[in-house]
């Protein structure tokens, strides 16, 4: 719709934010801010972001009979399923999110699509370790569930009993008893060290992958990740697309979602909770084709929650000084050809760390793909990096694999994504001070309300089935 004269006098609250937004854009801004020609979309739910949890809530808010518009910052949905289309073959190469726990979110889920599923193959004990700083092989532990080790399998016990004692890790809220166990406030390192579980330490770091240094990380974030729950569905067996190709369920949200999806679309400011208009919200979006006014009734945030991220949205001090305390680590996934790979896969393990943890920043790991010629590899860092410095450093870390054999030409990386910022965590003190209750508090605060990673865990049907029990709660 376009904006008329009537409603210019109802939408006056909004004229503030694109007064506001228009005084911060400079004299070569390609699409003027002209009230009278603005675009307004009005709708139930504005949801930030397309990924997992923003795709999911838009499908099913509009099962609920609630109308949506989704604002991605890319030209499809998806967020960390990356899919690469091997030009030679058209073989789909998956190098993001590709299995999922066998839980009744996720075969509903995909069941709305006609989408099938398969059993995922995990693999076994087809793997190989390389310290990626020498380009040495050495001998660990294979990494895989059920361990065939006898001192893997004990300290898996020994941790599962330590799970046992805490079963609210096991649900998707971070709903922590008061006050918080010690135990689970130690670095993890410490935790090792205490319950002796060394032996199990590289098989909780594959499962990881990304969270930086897992020794320095608050034991909370990784006990709650590998949780009994992760722990029965590797032994159990995973799903996957029986395609094998991870972009069908996003490609078939993005026809369901039609138009209300606004792709290659930033919000750059935001009026919220206006009392004297209904409690509706006003986000500004800038999008290919100019500026849009959403006018929503409440606005459902699933974007990483650094305050970077969130500074458009008009925090109050309140919101502020909960996202401020966020710190996230920065993971990356790619396709790169011209690999010699002697296993199916290939783990960084250094010679001279605690329990062989790759040297990070670096690669953790190279995987094959339906694609010979193609591998999946996937780099972390725990500080910032430059795109261009992440693949540089992962040429140098795969020159120094190659087998003196073999003459293979220069590893070229043929698609790159970043997943920064990736895990999203607080310090210990702030968790034992509440920084959790005080998050969740912030659900429905006006009129916005907050799904993702940050919220749960980095696992498709964790934050599929959060999402769910927050649609329930604060918008039907």
């Amino acid at each position: 719709m376009r904006v008329t004269f009537r409603a210019l006098v109802q939408l006056a609250p909004a004229l503030c934010l694109i007064g506001r937004v228009a005084a911060d854009q400079s004299e070569s801004e390609p699409v003027p801010l002209e009230f009278d020609q603005l675009e307004v979309i009005e709708r139930d739910v504005a949801v930030i972001g397309g990924g997992s949890g923003g795709t999911y809530a838009a499908i099913r808010l509009r099962q609920l009979d609630k109308s949506v518009v989704v604002i991605e910052k890319e030209a499809k949905l998806g967020g960390h399923s990356n899919t690469y289309i091997d030009p030679h073959t058209g073989i789909p190469v998956e190098y993001g999110v590709k299995s999922f726990a066998n839980t009744s979110v996720v075969i509903n889920y995909f069941a709305h699509f006609d989408i099938p599923l398969a059993a995922e193959n995990v693999g076994g004990n087809l793997s190989e370790s390389v310290d990626f700083t020498t380009g040495k092989s050495i001998t660990v532990v294979p990494i895989f569930l059920p361990p065939s080790d006898a001192k893997v399998s004990a300290a898996l016990e020994r941790y599962m009993g330590q799970l046992a004692k805490y079963p609210f890790l096991e649900d998707e809220y971070y709903h922590l008893s008061d006050p918080v166990p010690k135990d689970l406030l130690l670095p993890f390192g410490d935790f090792v060290a205490k319950h002796d579980l060394g032996a199990m330490v590289p098989l909780v770091a594959a499962y990881v992958f990304g969270f930086g240094d897992p020794l320095l990380k608050t034991t909370l974030y990784i006990m709650k990740t590998f949780n009994l729950h992760a722990i029965h569905g590797l032994q159990d067996g995973l799903v996957t697309y029986a395609s094998h190709d991870n972009s069908e369920l996003y490609k078939a949200a993005e026809k369901e979602l039609g138009s209300d999806v606004l792709y290659q679309s930033t919000v750059t400011g935001a009026k919220r909770g206006i009392n004297k208009m209904g409690n509706s919200s006003y986000i500004l979006a800038h999008t290919p084709s100019g500026h849009k006014l959403i006018r929503a009734k409440k606005i459902l945030i699933t974007i990483p929650q650094t305050v970077e991220n969130l500074m458009p949205f008009d925090l109050d001090k309140t919101e502020e000084a909960i996202f401020a305390q966020f710190a996230y680590t920065f993971y990356y996934t790619t396709v790169i050809s011209n690999i010699y790979q002697s296993a199916s896969v290939i783990y960084n393990h250094a010679c001279n760390t605690p329990y062989n943890l790759p040297s990070l920043p670096g690669v953790y790991g190279i995987f094959s793909t339906r694609v010979p010629d193609l591998k999946w590899v996937v780099y972390g860092s725990s500080t910032f990096m430059t795109n261009e410095e992440v693949k540089r450093d992962l040429v140098d870390n795969l020159l120094r694999i190659r087998h003196p054999n073999i003459t293979v030409t220069q590893p070229e990386v043929v698609a790159f994504q970043s997943h920064a910022p990736y895990e999203l965590t607080v310090t210990g003190d702030a968790i034992q001070n509440g920084f959790y209750r005080q998050l969740e508090a912030l659900q429905g605060h006006r009129g916005t309300c907050y799904t993702g990673a940050a919220l749960t865990v980095h696992e498709s049907a964790v934050i599929w089935s959060f999402t769910e029990k927050l649609l329930l709660d604060h918008f039907v």
